[in-house]
């Protein structure tokens, strides 16, 4: 709004002209979408205890977790409105790869609403029906994808999977419009449901999320920015994106918004991140993979998630197959808490691995 508005101005207002530069956009979008938090969450978490929007604990968890019964639910709301208000303000808005991740992010964030609210009206820990919520997670990932495909000038679709550590010039995966799309609606619901599921302890989800949206604003950033005659991606043999970086925006106002809701959810939490919060993040984290051309490369640096994913999976079928469990219990944080992990103990280490996955994703920028 504000680079719609105010940078036309720039030719009688010379000041104005920094609107141009993204890095400063970039990191306007994290301030304001801190600031919003860190001040209005105080009395957004008043509200919610007038309310009565407490969590509602499995009665089959872990023992330590009944005294968190109560504590107030759906803090991604504000996080949410955070990050929605401050890429309106910051944004190109001509830029359809922004309108994608907030369409993304507000379809999944409502998905997490009507769960969260049905949780609170009904005082358990049960929402909406796994088929109900993955038939309305898949709508909005495949909408999403369908008008990706539709090759806007602002963000030209591709169907060319990249290869980690692989340069694109010695290989590139040349996948059917159909079959990239059907990939690319996998990721979004995948990660969706990986940051939800990691969303156990405090903090826990949230500090992944900061970390995979810091490397998401480099790998944007990089991907779609030319200095001078300079393509930095071509010198890093990585797909060029053209405007990438103005997915940076969105990610700067998620880490703000995140970081500010981070002082309020930090153990003990004061406020939980629910639904809204957990799979909106994890709907835009797998859209950022699609829109910057890091499907792959994804898994390793969404790491975290898609282990706490992938240990549910297979307690699941272990317990069907053989009638026993791998874990103590699942999502894997869980197993920790029962092995007689303190809890922030296993949340400091998950943000540890997800930083060293991190690391690794970055590596993967020049080895190739």
């Amino acid at each position: 709004m504000f680079y719609a508005l105010l940078y036309p101005l720039h030719h009688s207002l010379n000041f104005l002209n920094v609107l141009r530069y993204p890095s400063f956009r970039i990191v306007m979008a994290a301030l304001t979408a801190g600031l919003i938090t860190f001040i209005i969450y105080p009395i957004f978490i008043k509200k919610l205890r007038i309310l009565s929007f407490g969590q509602s604990v499995r009665d089959d968890g872990p023992e330590s977790h009944l005294k968190k019964t109560g504590t107030p639910t759906m803090g991604g709301l504000l996080l949410l409105t955070a990050v929605i208000f401050s890429c309106l303000l910051w944004g190109d808005l001509e830029n359809v790869g922004l309108w994608l991740l907030l369409y993304v992010s507000i379809g999944f964030g409502a998905i997490g609403f009507v769960d969260d609210l049905k949780k609170i009206t009904k005082k358990n820990s049960i929402g909406l029906s796994a088929r109900g919520k993955f038939t309305a997670q898949i709508f909005v990932a495949l909408s999403a994808c369908l008008i990706y495909s539709c090759n806007f000038s602002s963000m030209p679709f591709s169907s060319d999977v990249s290869i980690p550590f692989v340069a694109v010039d010695k290989f590139i995966l040349h996948l059917p419009t159909w079959l990239y799309i059907a990939f690319a609606v996998f990721i979004i619901v995948g990660t969706s449901n990986g940051v939800n599921l990691t969303d156990g302890l405090d903090g826990l989800a949230i500090g992944p999320v900061i970390i995979s949206s810091f490397v998401f604003l480099i790998l944007a950033y990089v991907a779609g920015t030319t200095v001078g005659d300079f393509n930095i991606a071509a010198y890093l043999k990585i797909p060029r994106v053209e405007n990438a970086y103005e997915l940076s925006v969105f990610c700067a106002a998620v880490i703000g918004a995140s970081i500010g809701f981070l002082w309020f959810n930090a153990y003990p939490a004061a406020i939980f991140m629910g639904d809204v919060g957990s799979l909106a993040l994890g709907g835009a984290l797998g859209m950022l993979a699609i829109l910057t051309k890091n499907e792959l490369i994804s898994a390793l640096l969404n790491g975290v998630f898609l282990l706490e994913t992938v240990s549910v999976i297979a307690q699941v079928a272990s317990f069907k197959l053989t009638k026993k469990r791998i874990f103590k219990m699942a999502p894997l944080h869980h197993h920790f808490e029962l092995l007689g992990w303190p809890e922030p103990k296993i949340i400091v280490r998950f943000w540890i691995i997800s930083g060293l996955l991190a690391l690794l994703t970055l590596l993967s920028l020049k080895l190739r």
